[in-house]
């Protein structure tokens, strides 16, 4: 049996990833978007562990709105980050400070 501490160990450790995928890696979009994609999967992680050992169904819900938003965010992030492509050539955040709408 695998106990609570261990799944809420993985989550921790997963989400220190993802922020350490952010801080230490500002230049390029498509690892951002990945980073604040595991920091979404690390809570989920602990949202289907406490509902697992709670016996309630609510965190499992909470999970399923959370994949939903982190769905839409990414379809529409690299919707973003195609068109910034074609117009810019680059994905650098760096060189995309001058953005005009």
């Amino acid at each position: 049996m695998i106990a609570l501490s261990d799944y809420l160990i993985l989550g921790a450790i997963l989400f220190s990833l993802s922020i350490t995928g952010i801080f230490l890696n500002r230049k390029n979009v498509i690892i951002l978007l990945m980073c604040i994609e595991l920091m979404l999967l690390a809570v989920n992680i602990n949202f289907i562990a406490f509902s697992h050992f709670l016996g309630d169904s609510a965190g499992q819900v909470f999970v399923f709105f959370i994949l939903t938003v982190a769905a839409a965010e990414a379809a529409i992030g690299l919707a973003i980050l195609v068109v910034l492509f074609r117009n810019r050539r680059t994905i650098n955040v760096e060189d995309l400070d001058t953005l005009k709408g």
